[in-house]
């Protein structure tokens, strides 16, 4: 049996994050908040559903004004925006909350929607919406934290609804969709294939 060095492979330093060192792909989110009288918007890509039932997940860090804001508040959006909106996604983060200059003005001169059921903003033109209650803030992973919500509303633009009499690589090459490539790139996906699942395979 091979070893890894033999076949390829470098032994990344742990010492520092690999995270840095590597690709990897995830989604691109964009969470709404609400911030005193105002309202806040932030790109998340360490984000993710958690488990097959309505929860969703992301990291975040105590040092940004949107941890706080959902920790008062108990509720935020999830924007899921299209690849034509990455710099939208992108000016959402500026100034960084760190910062501690307030409500961001750029966040008045972006396309917003009001969510139904809480008090909070979505990214306008996203293909996918979510309103989520927040569940728990699990805290600990050096600086940052996992702040968690059950979703209570959610709704998704109709050429991303997955329905059965579609071809779904068709129906994906007219509608890509975003992902980032960390750190600091992004990718439009319209080139998909079946998974090879095997036979009798069961979630």
């Amino acid at each position: 049996m091979r070893r890894l060095h033999e076949n390829g492979y470098f032994k990344l330093d742990i010492s520092n994050p690999i995270w840095e060192q590597i690709f990897t792909v995830a989604p691109l989110v964009v969470i709404g908040t609400k911030e005193g009288s105002k309202y806040d918007l932030a790109p998340k890509h360490m984000a993710i559903p958690i488990g097959f039932d309505n929860y969703f997940g992301f990291v975040c860090t105590p040092k940004h004004k949107t941890y706080h804001n959902i920790k008062k508040t108990k509720n935020f959006t999830v924007s899921f925006p299209l690849p034509n909106q990455v710099v939208l996604a992108s000016l959402s983060a500026s100034p960084r909350c760190e910062e501690n200059l307030g409500a961001k003005p750029i966040i008045d001169i972006l396309p917003t929607l009001k969510a139904s059921t809480i008090d909070a903003l979505f990214l306008a033109e996203s293909y996918l919406f979510l309103e989520c209650k927040l569940f728990k803030i699990i805290d600990g992973f050096n600086e940052n934290s996992i702040i968690t919500g059950t979703i209570r509303a959610a709704y998704c633009h109709k050429d991303y609804l997955r329905v059965s009499e579609k071809d779904e690589q068709q129906q994906l090459k007219e509608n890509p969709i975003l992902v980032y490539i960390a750190q600091g790139r992004f990718a439009k996906i319209s080139e998909t294939y079946n998974f090879p699942f095997p036979k009798d395979f069961k979630r």
